[in-house]
């Protein structure tokens, strides 16, 4: 199984939609608030070098936004 984490902001649409995809695909994930942890939002900076959420991290292969078709290539569906 895929290490998933994903890099959030609770009023982003495009992270409720990759959740929503996740969870209708039975992927495990672990969730980052970058709004209130600093510490996630440093990191997703360093991995991503983007503010912009979602930013999507599958087995350490970047992924920023909502790309149903990119995640679904790299969890091999």
């Amino acid at each position: 199984m895929a290490n998933v984490t994903i890099y959030t902001t609770p009023s982003c649409v495009f992270c409720k939609m990759a959740k929503a995809f996740f969870s209708a695909n039975n992927v495990q994930y672990t969730e980052k608030d970058v709004a209130t942890d600093l510490e996630a939002r440093k990191a997703m900076v360093e991995k991503s070098g983007q503010l912009g959420v979602p930013v999507i991290d599958i087995d350490g292969a970047i992924t920023v936004g909502f790309d149903k078709d990119r995640l679904s290539e790299l969890l091999h569906f």
